[in-house]
């Protein structure tokens, strides 16, 4: 029984995989959400009435590559740059983000709508291990061109208003992700990603918030050879 409980499992998960039409799954095989390693960028945050331009070096180790250029228009204070670093030292030590691609249910696709250039594929999220229901009321939306077999944005969203604590209702929660098509001289690359919610937290508390982040100037770093 075991066995055949293998066999099962395996041919379930070779036809899930089958399903996936070909340029999405070698998009989603070279995909990153990230900037690629070995390519400087300067970030630019801003919501919440505040901003900050941030930038990214990739000649320095890994521990010293950010620095604070801007906080809310003006230079940093030394105040602001020494918080700044603890900030960015406290999230070096966190670890990695869990990866957004396996996070797609493939096995819930379906074409939203396509052209000669590019196809939009639909699917739900799979929901976290720690029993968090939140991705049942949850879906992506990604957007393939079709020569470069590249993803060109994707956006996450919810497909009905939720509550994913007691007393908190939210009516909408909207992210998009953009990224370039990749060039003779560059892969695809980060470009921006924009956060809207809509919602209230015991009934009369407001939980709006809209959040953006662009990347920009970038620069390839060529490691010298030996």
């Amino acid at each position: 029984m075991r066995f055949g409980a293998v066999l099962f499992f395996l041919a379930a998960l070779s036809s899930a995989l089958a399903a996936v039409p070909p340029a999405l799954e070698a998009a989603l095989k070279t995909f990153r959400a990230d900037p690629p390693k070995g390519w400087s960028f300067t970030q630019t945050t801003v919501g919440e009435g505040k901003s900050t331009v941030e930038r990214s070096d990739a000649t320095r180790p890994e521990f010293e590559r950010w620095s604070l250029r801007q906080k809310d228009g003006h230079a940093p204070t030394p105040a602001e740059a020494t918080h700044y670093r603890e900030i960015r030292s406290r999230r070096s030590r966190s670890g990695s983000a869990p990866s957004l691609v396996d996070q797609f249910a493939l096995d819930t696709l379906e074409v939203a709508r396509e052209d000669a250039e590019r196809i939009t594929y639909r699917c739900r999220l799979k929901n976290a291990e720690s029993g968090d229901r939140t991705a049942d009321h949850l879906q992506a939306t990604l957007l393939v061109h079709r020569s470069t077999q590249t993803i060109e944005a994707i956006e996450l969203s919810n497909r009905e208003p939720f509550s994913p604590a007691l007393a908190v209702r939210i009516q909408e929660m909207n992210t998009r992700m953009t990224y370039s098509l990749p060039t003779a001289d560059s892969p695809s690359l980060p470009q921006s990603v924009t956060t809207r919610v809509r919602g209230t937290a015991f009934w009369f508390k407001s939980l709006d918030a809209d959040l953006s982040v662009t990347f920009s100037d970038y620069v390839q770093v060529r490691r010298k050879q030996p």
